[in-house]
């Protein structure tokens, strides 16, 4: 089958698959058809999974520790990490056989390894299409993509034939390529939100017709100025080296990518959850039940577009950014990141920026800007303070006033709520 051809059947089985009116009743035993013919067919044919039980309850439960420190026995072609790590080095993304490796950024810890081949590579592209962009074959599409590192998987774009994909590299600065950006006049742009709040406030001649956040938690406070400078809903796109996990429809909503996933879900706290995705439609690397480190709050409703795919109200941040304060006399109290984001921002109206460092056992650190008034960094701390205190907690609150200039950093992900901790609280 050709790029074209390939891109072409996934776009078309993902309208298919996740068309609106479809009862959940039956997107659940589709789901379940597909999960047990990728146990039976493509779990076994690497080492890892050679001889563990078809049981889907039975496999243990791995994370990304597990996965790089024995990277060959998850993928057909046996490619060591070494073999990875030395083919990014080169620069020679598509490897042997055609295998196509890339990597995360690193910005939240150890960076890992994906290995896609170029099937998989159009399936990637007709299903994100499909839930980005459905009307592109007739309505042609501009789309910036805005990240920190490239991929072959945007490549593959260029077998689109109605889709012109730029990849704009935040490495480089963005003052090296704005001019470019604004004359390519994007019909969509994917970007971090710290980006696309950015653009808001520089680019005054972008005028996209659809906007996706992705690669960091979206705030609040960011969505408000996005929103309000290009008139448009903010849209996001949850996707990691492991996999893309949701995407929002034209309502805004966050819906889960269940005709490529099978979600677990693990409780944490106030009814967040942490998930474990099972990628039943990658046939070379393969990962099951694999806990992703991140904090997602589901909702309860389904969504109005009539989609069958379950809802994420919110994607909180990550379980390494939970401040988690032991107790002699009980278990842990965990205090989650959107708890104590909304407090300071809703503490104060001109609160644009902020954040909230854990880099000592008792003590926690709320940064504002120099230019904030006296008043609404104290209300701030006020209200930080009190989060802690329903939790029948005391932490000092250090109140530190520094230039917030680092969000626009390529190398780092923008983490407004983050635990510097070496080691569990």
């Amino acid at each position: 089958m050709t790029g074209r051809l390939a891109i072409a059947s996934a776009f078309g089985q993902t309208l298919w698959n996740c068309r609106p009116g479809r009862s959940r009743a039956d997107f659940e035993r589709w789901q379940a058809r597909q999960l047990r013919r990728w146990l039976e067919h493509d779990l076994p044919k690497v080492d890892f999974y050679r001889n563990a039980p078809r049981q889907f309850e039975a496999l243990p439960i791995i994370d990304k520790t597990t996965v790089m420190s024995n990277f060959a026995a998850f993928n057909r072609g046996r490619i060591t990490a070494e073999e990875g790590w030395r083919a990014i080095a080169h620069s020679a993304e598509e490897g042997r056989e055609g295998i196509s490796i890339g990597a995360s950024t690193g910005t939240s810890g150890n960076r890992t390894l994906y290995a896609v081949t170029a099937a998989e590579r159009y399936r990637w592209l007709g299903t994100i299409l499909a839930k980005t962009v459905p009307h592109f074959l007739v309505r042609p599409e501009r789309v910036a993509v805005i990240l920190a590192q490239n991929s072959a998987l945007y490549d593959s774009a260029q077998q689109a034939s109605r889709l012109k994909l730029k990849f704009y590299d935040l490495r480089q600065g963005i003052e090296t390529w704005l001019d470019a950006l604004e004359a390519f006049a994007p019909t969509t742009i994917v970007a971090p939100p710290r980006v696309l709040r950015h653009l808001a406030e520089h680019a005054g001649r972008l005028t996209p017709k659809r906007l996706f956040s992705g690669a960091e938690t979206l705030d609040p406070v960011d969505r408000e100025v996005i929103e309000a400078r290009f008139g448009l809903t903010l849209g996001q796109i949850y996707m990691a080296s492991e996999g893309l996990f949701a995407v929002s429809c034209s309502h805004g909503r966050l819906h889960l990518a269940e005709d490529a996933n099978f979600f677990e879900f693990e409780p944490v706290a106030d009814g967040l959850v942490t998930p474990l995705v099972t990628g039943f439609r990658r046939q070379f690397q393969i990962m099951a039940r694999y806990r992703m480190n991140d904090l997602l709050r589901l909702a309860d409703e389904p969504c109005p577009c009539g989609s069958p795919l379950r809802v994420v109200d919110e994607v909180i941040g990550r379980m390494d950014d939970v401040f988690v304060f032991a107790r002699a006399d009980g278990p842990p109290i965990l205090v989650t990141p959107d708890v104590m984001r909304n407090a300071v921002l809703d503490a104060a109206r001109d609160i644009t920026d902020f954040r909230i460092l854990r880099e000592d056992h008792e003590k926690v650190a709320l940064v504002l800007p120099p230019s904030l008034s006296t008043a609404s960094a104290e209300a701030a701390r006020a209200a930080l303070a009190e989060v802690f205190t329903r939790a029948q907690l005391s932490p000092d609150i250090q109140l530190r006033r520094e230039a917030l200039t680092k969000a626009m950093e390529p190398s780092t992900k923008l983490r407004r709520v983050e635990c510097r901790l070496k080691t569990g609280g």
